[in-house]
Formats: structure tokens, sequence, C-alpha cells
């Protein structure tokens, strides 16, 4: 090790994918982000597997392996904690890390409603913690290109948002009734599972969700029992001949008033029929427009000028623009344009900015303050989709 390097001892809380997904991060830190001057050592991983526990070891060089997740957080080594588990599990691995003064890495939703992530929010504040959650999208140099024209008035006073968020990941009814189906474990369903993305990509370039009004529906209402204990998105896998109602949204629809005027919609399926990751962002202003979409999104649609089709320009209209060295951080991926960058790229970038926060004391990686703030336009939908009415988003306190 040289001399100043900092060091930094990791405990990962959960083995699965996500998990995988967050060490490779950490492991990436050197190489991309040479200038933090940090080792980042993976200390000890925690996962009620320990088949899980120990291929993350063989992996990525964890030195311990355990069944419980206190003993991560009781690890004299352990500077900084990644959270990983299913949704029901969060708030309470989230509560004790910062009990223990633990800054963490969390993924979304933070928990299985707003109150829990309030809590969460809460814990981190009063400990005095810098965190990040996971809301990778927002790291892609496309949308960090998209927001710099938002933010500078190149596209002009924004007069309305539309974000998508489609998936199939649920569109066969035989798919297994997993956690991810049941209000007790999951929560909401596309709500706060994939729409809490969107409503940060529309915070996070444009401007704060103010109120909301909103419609859901369950269209696949019974699946079948897993035979095992499910993972989270499972297109298939082996089921019981048992059906189990499902107990949350499979879509749901958003019409919303953002701060500074603009209007905005949301719509989400998990059960739609073609469309893989079909989650996107487009912008209308005045002086332009500019569409991203995560299943191309090293690329962003851009139509600069008022003109209109009757303007007399031949030109006139969407030019695709490829991602480059310029735009947020590509540069530090690939040495020029049209060379993308892929998802696990994006959470290294957004672990960067964990890690980052932790040196500095500076929050720069995004919180559970924005962490909160989504659940808390998700929890006002839910509401509104029961009443048909509109309600308000309160603003989260700063970061």
């Amino acid at each position: 090790m040289r001399a100043g390097v900092a060091l930094i001892g990791v405990g990962l809380i959960s083995a699965g994918w996500m998990g995988n997904v967050h060490s490779h991060a950490y492991r990436a830190l050197g190489e991309k982000y040479p200038e933090l001057d940090v080792e980042v050592v993976p200390v000890i991983v925690a996962d009620p597997s320990v088949d899980n526990a120990e291929a993350a070891r063989r992996r990525f060089g964890y030195r311990e392996v355990t069944v419980d997740y206190r003993d991560v957080l009781a690890h004299p080594d352990v500077d900084v904690v990644s959270i990983c588990g299913p949704n029901y599990v969060h708030h309470e691995h989230a509560l004790a890390a910062a009990a223990a003064g633990k800054p963490f890495w969390i993924e979304k939703p933070m928990g299985t409603s707003v109150g829990q992530s309030q809590d969460i929010a809460d814990a981190a504040r009063d400990a005095g913690l810098v965190t990040a959650v996971g809301f990778n999208y927002r790291h892609a140099p496309a949308v960090e290109h998209l927001r710099s024209l938002v933010r500078s008035g190149r596209l002009g006073r924004v007069s309305n948002v539309r974000v998508v968020l489609d998936a199939d990941y649920s569109a066969s009814p035989s798919g297994p009734r997993t956690w991810r189906f049941v209000r007790e474990t999951a929560g909401s369903g596309v709500l706060g599972d994939l729409l809490s993305h969107g409503f940060d990509l529309a915070q996070y370039v444009v401007a704060p969700v103010l109120e909301v009004t909103a419609l859901t529906e369950t269209f696949i209402r019974e699946r079948p029992a897993p035979s095992g204990g499910g993972l989270g998105h499972p297109a298939r896998g082996d089921v019981g001949g048992e059906l189990l109602p499902v107990e949350n949204e499979d879509y749901a629809a958003v019409l919303a008033r953002l701060d500074g005027g603009a209007v905005a919609t949301f719509e989400s399926s998990r059960v739609a029929v073609g469309p893989r990751c079909a989650y996107g962002i487009e912008v209308f202003g005045s002086s332009g427009s500019a569409r991203w979409d995560f299943e191309r999104m090293n690329e962003l649609e851009v139509c600069l000028g008022s003109g209109g089709a009757g303007s007399g320009s031949a030109g006139y209209g969407f030019t695709r623009v490829l991602t480059d060295t310029e735009h947020g951080e590509f540069g530090r991926f690939n040495p020029g344009g049209g060379m993308g960058l892929s998802f696990e790229d994006l959470k290294v970038i957004e672990g960067a900015r964990f890690i980052t926060s932790v040196l500095t004391g500076e929050q720069v990686a995004p919180s559970v303050a924005d962490g909160l703030q989504a659940a808390r336009v998700a929890a006002a939908a839910e509401t509104s989709a029961v009443d048909g009415r509109w309600h308000e988003v309160a603003a989260a306190y700063s970061k």
C-alpha cells in the first residue's frame, strides 16, 4: 500500500446479485478513480445462505463470512456497509447500521413503506452519517447531459416531462409469486420497485414533485407459489401447484405537478409484453426537448430550436447524440464517444460517490433524503389510487 492511501473496510449484507454488483464497484474504484487515494478492503460478508457468502468471499476476497448481519456491524475493521437484501430487511439493517455509526449504501426502495423510509432517513441524520441510495440511472452520462441541458436553460422553460418504466419480468402469469408480490415483504408493487427510480430521475433532472394523482391496477391477480424461497424478479422458476393472491400493483400511472410549473406523467408496468428494461425520461421545453431510454443508455436524442415543423428548416428534428468524454463520468471508462457503459459501470460511479462522501464528509452520493423523497411521492400516489384525489408531497429535509 502506498503511503497516504486511505484504507476503508467494507462489510456486505446480502450476497445476492446486487451484493455482487456492489462488491464489483468497490473493486473497480482504484482503477477508475485513482485520485481518491483509497484502498477499499473487503472485510466480511453476511448472507443467510453460507453458499452465497462463500461465493462472494471467493470472488471478491472478503476475509470472513457469516450468516448474521450483526457480525458485520460489530466488526472493528468495517468502516462502511452495503445493504443489499430484499425490501423487507432494509429497515432493520439500516437502523442497525446507523446505531453502529456505520455509513451505508442501501438499495431502493429503502423500506416497505414511507414510514420505514422516514425512520431510516431520520436515523442516518441523527447519527450524522453520509449515505448512498441505489438510484443508479441518474449516473448515466446521457442523463447527466440531459440534466445539464435542463439546468443550463438550453431547453428553455420546461413545460412537461414524461417518464416510463416498463418491464416484462412478470409478464408471464406462470411466474412464481415471490416476496415482491406480497405487501408485507415488498410494500407497493411497481410504485416502489420501478417508479421510485422514475420519481428520482424527474426530480434530479428537472424539479421536485409537488403533488400527484394516480391510478393503479393488478392484471395478474394470482400466481403459483414458488417451490423454494423465490428470487425477486423471476420470469419463471420452480413453482408449486397452489395459486396465491398478488397483493400489490402490476401497473401505475401518475400525473404530477413539479416545482416551477412543469407537469409530468409517470407510467410503469411489470407485466408489459415486449419491453425488457424500457426505462426512460423525456423533457419538453420552450427551446428544445430531449429524451433518454435505458435500453439505449449510451445515447440521448436532442432537438434544439423552437421553430417547429412550420419554421422552414429542413433539418428540424431530433438528433441522436452518442455519449462522449464531456458527458458525466464517461471518460473514466472509455477514451472516445460511441463506446458504451454498462449497468455495473453506473454502480461504480455510485460507489465512488459514496466513498467520496465518506472521505470528505460531504454528501455527494444520492442520499437517504433522496430515497425518502421518492418514497413520499410513491406513498402519495398509492393513496391517490385509492381515493382518486390529488395529494401533496411534502419536501424532505435537506441532505
